[in-house]
């Protein structure tokens, strides 16, 4: 899979797409994907993902204290295992939001000769988001694409959004998020030292340096699985700030106790 960080970085024929941020890859982003990929490759066609960064939401100054479900490395790989065949992570601007629906459809045509396009029944585009399903539809007639819309997936009475799993993982809901994500949310980057009171009593915790974009769930104790060079092993996870011995500290510490696992973890990646 190729992970393209501008559309002025790809040239492709033939494409069928699906557009939008995608945060975390839930599963109502799966059923998109699955009719997209599906379809492109029946076709020998490439199935394309077009994704943004930062989020349009702060960039447009909506959410100022967004923070993400995935990175746009977490959601590549996602996206990949998915079976999609190229991504475009488009950096997000002011000045780019201000493309109408037209003009941006243009120049995706031109960068990916779009054969399909596939979008999620409440997706919208452009200056004012002016790219309806409908005006998306008329803008293809003229510019030699169809459109596909997948409607709303459901967990229950939910309908599925990166922003009810964003929640729920903030209120520690961490199992519902978990349905809704169609895996367990994950938290990965390297493990550096601590204060060393873990170890101290004879509990030593691996502390995960992790991407300070990423959403954290509620303080609190989790039982968690942790994958140390590809293995995985149980472990039992705090998360929190203990205002005693780290009063400057704004960051929350996620300390792992990695069971049945005793090996010097310092520097190497564990998620």
């Amino acid at each position: 899979m190729g992970h393209y960080r501008s559309l002025n970085d790809v040239s492709l024929k033939n494409s069928w797409l699906t557009i939008g941020v995608f945060d975390g890859v839930h599963r109502g982003h799966q059923e998109i994907l699955a009719n997209l990929t599906a379809g492109a490759h029946e076709n020998g066609a490439p199935a394309v993902v077009l994704t943004f960064w930062p989020h349009p939401a702060v960039v447009l100054g909506k959410r100022n204290d967004l923070k993400s479900l995935s990175t746009p490395e977490e959601r590549a790989d996602l996206l990949g295992a998915l079976g999609v065949d190229a991504v475009i992570t488009q950096p997000f601007t002011s000045e780019f939001a201000k493309l109408s629906a037209l003009d941006f459809m243009r120049l995706v045509s031109e960068r990916l000769d779009l054969r399909s396009l596939w979008i999620g029944y409440d997706f919208a585009l452009g200056h004012n988001r002016e790219g309806n399903l409908e005006r998306l539809t008329e803008i293809g007639r003229e510019l030699g694409y169809s459109v596909q819309a997948i409607g709303p997936v459901k967990n229950g009475e939910d309908v599925l959004s990166s922003s009810l799993i964003r929640q729920r993982i903030r209120n520690g809901e961490v199992a519902h998020a978990a349905e809704n994500l169609g895996r367990f949310y994950a938290l990965s980057g390297p493990v550096v030292h601590g204060d060393g009171r873990g170890r101290r009593i004879n509990i030593p915790t691996a502390n995960i340096d992790y991407p300070k974009d990423k959403v954290i769930p509620a303080n609190g104790a989790y039982a968690c699985w942790a994958w140390v060079g590809g293995e995985r092993v149980p472990a039992a996870t705090n998360i929190g700030i203990n205002p005693t011995f780290t009063p400057d500290k704004h960051k929350h510490n996620v300390e792992a106790h990695i069971l049945t696992f005793e090996r010097a973890l310092y520097g190497q990646g564990c998620r």
